[in-house]
């Protein structure tokens, strides 16, 4: 793990500990118990006889990833505390991050089409296997004095008001937005996310102390991640739709044409890290980032029928590659760097949500608007057109990147507002 050098010093009235000191048991059997829960569910998934099973198996699989990334981000936050050691640690587990939806689109292709899509499931054991030994060999035991209780309503009202918000989203498409319906949900989650802040104010142990939030950088670090979520997920899923609906791309070659993106996150992320952030700064950094992502979004808004996959797929991919690269290294960084070591696992919880609740919120919205602008074009158009629907779906696909487009924007926006002009960026202690 990292290379920590601390000397015992007066501040704060005590020693510093050397960073294996502040690494609490908590964390060590999270990520183990994460793995091994996360390899039995895709079991589970991938033997599963009736959809019913297959959805309780991918449910079991969130619960257990909900236990490993936090554990395993709050590893890297206490083990890796020097600039360079911390930046290049965040470099990689930001790459390994952005890049994971691009492989396993791969990865899932081949297996989908070569043996079963029961495979996508399989497959995830054996890399839990190679996780769980790593776990056992690499990550020693160590003690903590308190174990902090389950705070049991912020989590029900955190999840409940998550849920209401996707699924009103969601709903919009079957019902409208002037739906009561939808607005009701969406009403109802709202209410519960804001009941959820209150009791993290009165809860003992907490869910997410709001005290993590009041760093800027940590805040515009997690705002970045929820818009980059959203964001990322868009890109993939559209194009998928376009490449294998529309193109005819057989469920490899459409990962192998995905994977420039990935391939420029893995580059620009560690390039990023190691390199430009501390020189430039994170509000330099991300909000250019940001930019460069909302062009590539506008510039995948031009597919269609003809489209040369080189200049309107591959470039953009690259362009939107390398802007992500720019965000999520330093973003999950700033998003954990300087919390107290009790607050890491909490701090390290809400970044991994704000990625995943933003895929959630940014598939739900634009998957409606796309399907919204699809039948607003077919409105007054023969539906039974072959050529009709092919102008339709196009219509979703580029209405779905303009609102992507505007997701990025907001993120640039947003900061080059939030976060403040230092040059050492995430490098410093909030």
């Amino acid at each position: 793990m990292g290379r920590g050098r601390h000397r015992a010093g007066p501040a704060h009235g005590r020693p510093r500990l050397h960073h294996h000191e502040h690494r609490p048991a908590a964390r060590t059997a999270g990520a183990r118990s994460g793995i091994a829960g996360f390899a039995l569910a895709s079991a589970l998934g991938g033997a599963a006889p009736t959809f019913g099973w297959l959805v309780t198996a991918r449910a079991a699989q969130g619960l257990f990833a909900a236990l490993l990334a936090p554990a395993a981000l709050s590893l890297l936050t206490v083990a890796f505390t020097g600039a360079r050691e911390r930046a290049q640690a965040f470099g990689i587990y930001g790459v390994v991050a952005g890049s994971g939806a691009g492989i396993g689109l791969l990865l899932g292709g081949v297996l989908t089409e070569f043996l079963s899509w029961r495979w996508t499931m399989f497959v995830n054991v054996a890399f839990a296997g190679v996780a769980l030994i790593g776990a056992f060999l690499v990550v020693p035991r160590s003690q903590q004095a308190r174990k902090p209780t389950l705070d049991v309503p912020g989590t029900l009202l955190a999840s409940t008001g998550l849920f209401s918000l996707v699924y009103g989203l969601s709903s919009a498409e079957g019902h409208g937005w002037t739906s009561p319906w939808c607005w009701g949900l969406l009403g109802v989650g709202l209410v519960l996310l804001a009941a959820f802040a209150w009791w993290q104010t009165h809860a003992t142990d907490p869910l997410l102390p709001l005290r993590i939030l009041r760093d800027r950088h940590r805040a515009g670090a997690l705002v970045s991640l929820l818009l980059v979520g959203a964001g990322i997920f868009a890109i993939f899923l559209f194009l998928t739709y376009y490449l294998q609906n529309l193109r005819g791309y057989s469920p490899v070659l459409t990962g192998f044409a995905l994977l420039p993106m990935t391939l420029g996150i893995m580059l620009a992320g560690q390039v990023t890290s190691l390199k430009i952030l501390p020189r430039l700064g994170a509000r330099t950094v991300l909000t250019a980032g940001f930019a460069l992502a909302a062009i590539s979004a506008a510039w995948l808004t031009r597919i269609g029928m003809t489209t040369s996959y080189t200049l309107g797929i591959l470039l953009p991919l690259v362009v939107a590659g390398v802007g992500l690269g720019c965000v999520l290294p330093p973003a999950m960084s700033m998003g954990t760097n300087g919390v107290a070591p009790q607050d890491a696992g909490s701090a390290s919880a809400a970044v991994n949500t704000m990625q995943q609740v933003g895929g959630s919120i940014g598939t739900a919205l634009l998957n409606t608007m796309a399907a919204s602008a699809a039948a607003s074009f077919l409105v007054g158009h023969d539906p039974a057109d072959p050529a009709t629907l092919t102008d339709a779906a196009l219509h979703s696909y580029t209405t779905a990147y303009w609102w992507t487009a505007g997701i990025f924007a907001l993120g640039a926006l947003l900061a080059a507002l939030i976060l403040p002009s230092l040059r050492s960026g995430p490098h410093r202690r909030g």
